[in-house]
């Protein structure tokens, strides 16, 4: 694998801090000695857990061990139960031509609900997915991403909110069932995006660089599935909801614009349009700049737990925040000047995100230090144990997985890096919310408060700062309590669509760390309740 270019590597605070944390730990992991900010990602692609060198010498479709039965794109609704297990079952739209679904039963779970796999073939591009049906009768249905820009959906089904868990060695042979599934009242997705995460993979190496192309593949794919299978239950029922955490916070609301935009031209067409309801962010990335001030707040002062960092460190980390907020302002937002943007953002990592590394902290939860060494375990060595699970030969053989994939790994870093090469994370995300909620979609913004990479003082910030129609509104409302049974959850405001929620003593990965509080969560907000 190639380095990154001394510019993508100057910019890692604000494309590569809380970029490549996601669902489970994949920021690169804090440098041994010698290493400086500049060189992590450098470091983290000689790691055990990162993704080897990859080289594509030409196509691999003819590897397909799975046969595949073809479906007339003009059929209609498709039985999803009538679908096999042993040989893939191929629809298409006839809005969209140079794509189609793969779909296979897929049994095995530790779950008896009804279970899929398969693939969205986009030319020579495949996205592996998943698909649970709900435990109960719902109409509800969730698409999860984990983020990255790189990580598998994989890591979220398995540790944090999916039907089956593993979350020790002795589950790798038995995959645990999950109570607290986000599943129990909703049918949920989990989808490998961009291509060339997880098992999703490309036949001559096609690649996506900005969140901007993931979007169109991942709406593609959500009006496939949804005119082939969802809407055969019902066309006016069905509530569509996005979810993700970490750089879910950009994707999210970029593909809940495309899915948006794409509806007109599926109106146009005389199809039924996707109904999107909501979109729900888990310690996201949605404002990066915010975000950047806001670790002076996490390791210097009480907004999350006590003081970590030397006074002497603290007072030179506030003195920084007005000069890196001038400088972030005028070369990443005002003018967007790659090189100025560039050298900003490696001026303000060294003075705000380095300290932190020098804590031995978990940068997912700064109420622990790392579980083994994180080059090795990322601090949580669960994600080893699903990497082992999800590369048994029986396991891929039941998940229907392309023979084009190789060793499965949890994070990629060509797709990192690439993302990074591009400064999306940089990108104003935020404008897409406001626009979200203009057009009557509701976003849920969720954090643990004992995060430090996508930290609750960040996000806080930017919902309050958001420039929408209902910003005095929301603002007006003060901090108020939630509970779940009784006890005191987090604190929470909402108004006119958009809800912020704090999860006490949760981490980067609420599901995981909370999963009672993150289901009722869940549960009251898919009933259209106030936490």
């Amino acid at each position: 694998m190639g380095r990154l270019l001394a510019l993508t590597q100057a910019a890692l605070f604000l494309i590569g801090v809380c970029s490549q944390s996601i669902a489970t730990p994949h920021f690169p992991p804090r440098p041994p000695a010698g290493y400086g900010a500049a060189n992590a990602v450098n470091w983290r692609d000689e790691s055990p857990l990162s993704s080897p060198p990859e080289i594509i010498l030409g196509p691999t479709h003819n590897l397909e061990d799975i046969p595949v039965r073809e479906v007339d794109s003009d059929a209609g609704v498709f039985d999803l139960h009538s679908v096999s297990d042993e040989v893939y079952t191929r629809v298409s739209h006839p809005m969209f031509p140079h794509h189609s679904l793969r779909i296979k039963s897929s049994k095995g779970w530790c779950d008896s609900v009804q279970s899929y796999t398969g693939y969205i073939d986009i030319g020579a591009k495949h996205l592996f997915f998943y698909f649970f049906e709900s435990r109960s009768p719902s109409s509800d249905v969730i698409l999860w991403t984990n983020g990255g820009p790189g990580c598998s959906s994989s890591l979220g089904l398995f540790m944090e909110l999916g039907p089956c868990q593993i979350l020790s060695a002795d589950d790798v042979d038995s995959p645990k069932f999950n109570p607290y599934s986000w599943n129990n009242n909703a049918s949920v997705i989990f989808i490998d995006q961009p291509i060339g995460v997880g098992f999703s993979y490309a036949d001559y190496g096609e690649h996506v660089g900005r969140t901007e192309e993931a979007a169109k593949d991942v709406a593609t794919f959500v009006a496939i599935f949804f005119e082939k299978f969802i809407f055969k239950k019902s066309t006016t029922d069905v509530k569509f909801h996005l979810a993700g955490e970490s750089y879910g916070g950009r994707y999210l609301p970029v593909f809940a614009a495309e899915i948006m935009d794409q509806n007109a031209f599926l109106k146009r067409a005389g199809f039924a349009p996707i109904p999107l309801d909501s979109v729900m962010i888990g310690n996201g990335i949605t404002d990066s700049f915010t975000m950047a001030t806001s670790y002076y707040d996490v390791t210097c002062t009480n907004a999350s737990l006590q003081p970590l960092l030397p006074i002497s460190t603290c007072a030179r980390m506030r003195r920084a925040i007005p000069r890196c907020k001038e400088m972030l302002k005028a070369e990443c937002i005002d003018r967007f000047d790659t090189m100025s943007c560039a050298a900003a953002s490696e001026a303000c990592d060294a003075e705000l995100a380095a300290p932190f590394w020098s804590s031995g902290l978990n940068p997912y939860d700064i109420s622990k230090e790392c579980d083994g060494p994180i080059e090795e375990t990322l601090c949580y060595p669960i994600t080893k144990h699903i990497a082992k699970y999800l590369n048994l030969p029986e396991t891929r053989k039941m998940l229907g997985v392309s023979k084009n994939v190789h060793t499965f790994r949890g994070c990629s870093d060509a797709v990192g890096i690439d993302f990074q090469s591009h400064l999306d994370g940089m990108r104003q995300t935020a404008l897409y919310v406001e626009q979200l909620l203009e057009r009557g979609v509701r976003v849920l913004i969720y954090v643990g408060t004992y995060d430090w990479i996508c930290n609750h003082v960040g996000n806080y910030r930017w919902t309050a700062e958001l420039p929408w129609s209902g910003h005095d509104a929301f603002n007006a409302q003060e901090l108020r309590e939630w509970k779940v049974d009784g006890e005191v959850a987090g604190m929470t405001r909402n108004a006119s669509g958009l809800t912020f929620a704090t999860v006490f003593a949760a981490g980067h990965m609420v599901p995981y760390d909370k999963p009672k509080q993150a289901l009722t969560m869940l549960n009251r907000w898919l009933a259209g309740q106030e936490l």
